[in-house]
């Protein structure tokens, strides 16, 4: 049963804190206005934090560091086939040096980008606050949805349990 929900504010961040640490891993686009791709890259979100806000790790003389300086808006695609858990965010970018952020956001993986650590003068963390967002989430991992599909054709009816709807965190 595919089902509309639409989240604000807490329930929102929390919603967004789900999905973000559930697949992580997202194209990141800068330059909007190209719409050729050339500007998206695959990053690691770190955190989702209470206000709602997506962080990452980048270094300091990236390409998308100064499309961000130019332009703010980015978007963001986050996708896990495995869970069948998708998310589009629309958010303005800010880059950011901060040393306690930095100490507060590390974790040993990102070390692979930043050979002196945390201490790498080229470490720059990118603050996304979203504007808008929306969401798609299927329960349960791929082979069970796949034989939910094939025992829906079969009987007529749906078993799938899947959630739309947008996420305004402000």
């Amino acid at each position: 049963m595919n089902e509309k929900i639409n989240f604000h504010d807490e329930e929102a961040i929390k919603q967004l804190q789900k999905l973000v640490e559930e697949i992580n891993i997202c194209l990141f686009c800068t330059n909007l206005k190209t719409d050729d791709g050339s500007t998206c890259r695959p990053m690691g979100a770190q955190k989702v934090c209470e206000q709602g806000n997506i962080w990452f790790f980048s270094d300091v003389n990236s390409y998308k560091n100064k499309e961000i300086e130019q332009n703010k808006n980015v978007q963001l695609f986050f996708s896990h086939p495995g869970k069948s858990s998708y998310l589009v965010v629309n958010g303005e970018a800010e880059v950011i040096i901060d040393r306690s952020k930095t100490e507060e956001l590390w974790t040993p993986l990102v070390k692979t980008w930043f050979k002196d650590g945390k201490d790498d003068p080229d470490i720059s963390i990118i603050k996304v606050a979203p504007v808008s967002a929306y969401y798609w989430d299927t329960e349960g991992n791929k082979m069970i949805n796949f034989l939910k599909m094939v025992a829906s054709v079969a009987t007529g009816t749906t078993l799938l349990d899947s959630q739309e709807g947008s996420i305004n965190v402000n």
